[in-house]
């Protein structure tokens, strides 16, 4: 059940309705859980700017899907499952890589260690040991990557939390929403 109404540019705070506006010209629309985030102008160009910086991250899109499905799976929330499925098969993702995924591994083990990595910083972040950290570097993964890994958990849990405190499921969804 939905409990925040998305809305359109003309019912949204004034910077929101023009954050909406921008999007609906370039795009011809905007998906539910953004017109739902238009009610907080501060939420609305945050999620904006991260979603932005993040598709500019140095990992394939294919690995960035399964990290995705891999914290969707822990977040819950059904929106953001079916989006990353969708957007997984669109990078050339497999079923098995995405129930893979969904499990938080992969079949190559430098994905796997990864992935795990990802669910980890959600999860239980203060646990995260020298150790850890450099063991990913013996996989090849750089600091840059590492970091962007904490960036992807935070775009997918703001994602994840905001569609499913604001009821934004795929029982209430329009298509294309995440």
């Amino acid at each position: 059940m939905r409990r925040l109404q998305p809305l359109d540019p003309a019912e949204a705070p004034r910077k929101s309705g023009e954050l909406l506006g921008d999007i609906i010209s370039r795009h011809g629309s905007a998906g539910t859980m953004v017109r739902t985030m238009a009610h907080s102008p501060a939420l609305l160009q945050g999620y904006l700017d991260l979603s932005k910086a993040m598709k500019r991250i140095k990992l394939p899109r294919s690995l960035s899907e399964r990290i995705s499905l891999a914290l969707q799976e822990w977040i819950g929330c059904g929106t953001c499952l079916v989006a990353h499925t969708q957007g997984g098969r669109a990078a050339g993702l497999t079923d098995t890589d995405i129930s893979l995924a969904r499990q938080g591994t992969a079949t190559d083990v430098r994905e796997a260690a990864l992935l795990s990595f990802g669910v980890r910083v959600l999860v239980e972040p203060a646990s995260i040991t020298d150790e850890e950290v450099a063991e990913l570097r013996t996989h090849g993964w750089s600091d840059r990557v590492i970091a962007e890994v904490v960036g992807l958990v935070a775009l997918n849990l703001l994602t994840g939390a905001f569609n499913l405190v604001s009821g934004n499921q795929p029982d209430a969804t329009e298509p294309g929403d995440e």
